[in-house]
């Protein structure tokens, strides 16, 4: 096509002779406008294969990534139980110890506590029964027994009573000690874990 155009751009300038060249010149450009027509649908054609092939391979990189994903939330969801459960147990070891250390009552002694006042309570109700009894018996030679007995009863009930209230006083005693001590087993705790976790 270019020696065509050479060769007529060569020629004597005639008439005859720009007709051809204009009448090639257009046919050239118009060889050209088909040609890049014909790239522009083969690029449209090959573009969309090419599109398609990037979806699948998306496609495919996002189900290994997602399974990845998956399996690394797995891993650290067990390693955080893990640590939680570690967590736990230090935490209820250091408090086991401080409460050993303050002699704190555990829930065995307050319960042997209260089973030896309810038998107290048990053993007065008992005697002012007896007293009771004995008294309606015979009234005038027991009257100074029933005093004596109404008096056990009363200072057996008035042991009792101290021994309740006794209780109670080393039992809030201790457990505010005890909620003192956990909280600062707890934030001690906590930052080892912070240390071990970010170290």
């Amino acid at each position: 096509m270019a020696k065509k155009l050479k060769a007529l751009a060569a020629g004597t300038g005639g008439e005859g002779n720009e007709k051809a060249l204009a009448k090639t010149i257009k046919d050239s450009a118009y060889q050209i406008w088909l040609a890049g027509l014909g790239a522009f649908a083969k690029a449209q054609e090959e573009g969309t294969k090419v599109f398609e092939a990037l979806v699948k391979e998306g496609e495919s990189v996002q189900k290994r990534t997602k399974k990845v994903a998956e399996d690394t939330v797995n891993e650290a969801r067990k390693t955080a139980t893990g640590t939680w459960d570690k967590l736990e147990s230090v935490f209820e070891d250091r408090v086991a110890r401080a409460l050993a250390s303050l002699n704190v009552p555990t829930r065995k002694d307050i319960d042997a506590l209260s089973a030896r006042v309810h038998d107290l309570t048990s053993a007065t109700k008992k005697l002012s029964g007896t007293v009771t009894a004995e008294t309606t018996k015979t009234a005038k030679g027991l009257k100074a027994s029933a005093k004596k007995v109404a008096k056990s009863a009363t200072a057996v009930k008035d042991e009792a009573a101290e021994v309740m209230s006794a209780s109670v006083k080393i039992a809030s005693d201790e457990t505010a000690k005890v909620v003192k001590m956990a909280r600062d087993e707890t934030a001690k705790v906590v930052e080892d874990v912070k240390k071990r976790v970010v170290g």
